[in-house]
């Protein structure tokens, strides 16, 4: 079995170069790094990570706590993740919450326990127990998508990392505007969460910049969820003077309301016109497609990784929250024609 002395040898360098290779520990220039990787592949050496993990007190692995990974905004998140751990030779250990505030804080406790470095979380509506949890064992924590006060731990020091909510989802509001439409409404997300309070606030800065009234019959809670939006679109749909128009919080929501509106055998835009917050990868299959807004997804796990490494290298620095733009997919849900029709 090869050795990290087998491989300097091949490589031409000292053993600590090689391990600086490994590790990451010191910058080492290009030509001499990509010899010692050759030698690596060319000798089959693999690298003793519990012997190393008791020399630096590090295992290299990295939890992710990520609700709904099956939602695929988040699916994309942990690709972003995965990318950045594994190209900084860290592994993920990763665990569904489910939304519950007490299951959330078990699996954070299961994923400490196995020695992860730092954590990656996108905590629940009430994630008290959680950082509370965080906060008592000093985990090197990223808070992702879902941002939290950091009143629920002074002394404690987390990064944060999302995408754009506001802005985003007032152009929304004001595209659906400039079309025409005065009564416009929306499928908001799960109370508690930043994201909701955020695009709703979106919404009604929107409905101020083009003009119109605020009215909460107008805001319904989708709760984040299929089954709970396609309720909340039947009762928005329900009122004595519905809206024309819809904005839906979030991917799982807009299917919600996509399936009340065919029960109600209505047609988007014809009869409802719909822009929704999260593009997703077949957006542009429905028809009419989706006006959405996209959400870096991928980025935001990339971040993720590097505000959480960076934080294991320097531990005393000053929290960082990073906010990454989304983008505008205008399509024709919203009522506008195709690119390049007559029409």
């Amino acid at each position: 079995m090869a050795t990290m002395v087998d491989v300097a040898r091949s490589a031409g360098v000292s053993v600590a170069t090689v391990s600086h290779v490994l590790n990451d520990t010191r910058p080492v220039r290009p030509a001499t790094r990509q010899a010692v990787l050759d030698a690596i592949d060319e000798l089959g050496y693999t690298p003793n990570t519990l012997a190393r993990s008791l020399v630096t007190s590090r295992t290299r692995s990295i939890g992710l706590a990520v609700s709904a990974i099956s939602n695929p905004y988040f699916t994309e998140i942990l690709q972003g993740v995965e990318a950045g751990a594994l190209e900084r030779g860290y592994s993920l250990l990763i665990a569904d919450p489910h939304d519950e505030p007490e299951h959330e804080r078990k699996i954070v406790q299961l994923l400490h326990e196995r020695r992860v470095d730092g954590m990656i979380v996108a905590p629940s509506a009430t994630p008290h127990d959680l950082i509370g949890y965080l906060a008592r064992h000093d985990v090197p924590t990223v808070i992702l998508d879902r941002l939290v006060d950091g009143g629920l731990a002074p002394g404690f020091t987390f990064d944060q990392v999302c995408a754009e909510n506001i802005e985003p989802v007032k152009r929304l509001v004001t595209h659906l505007a400039e079309l025409g439409h005065k009564r416009i409404g929306l499928v908001a997300g799960l109370p508690g969460l930043s994201t909701t309070s955020e695009r709703i606030s979106g919404y009604r800065h929107g409905l101020a910049y083009a003009g119109l009234a605020y009215d909460e019959r107008l805001v319904v809670p989708g709760n984040s969820e299929a089954a709970a939006a396609e309720r909340a679109t039947d009762a928005l749909l329900s009122l004595p003077a519905p809206p024309t128009a819809l904005v839906t919080a979030n991917n799982a929501m807009t299917i919600g309301a996509l399936r009340a509106m065919r029960e109600r055998g209505l047609s988007v835009p014809g009869d409802l016109a719909l822009c929704c917050f999260d593009d997703f990868s077949w957006a542009d299959l429905f028809s009419p497609r989706l006006t959405a807004i996209s959400q870096p997804s991928k980025d935001i796990g990339t971040q993720a990784v590097r505000l959480l490494l960076d934080r294991l290298d320097h531990p005393g620095r000053t929290a960082r929250t990073v906010r990454l733009p989304s983008d505008f997919v205008h399509r024709t849900s919203c009522g506008c024609p195709e690119k390049g029709s007559d029409s």
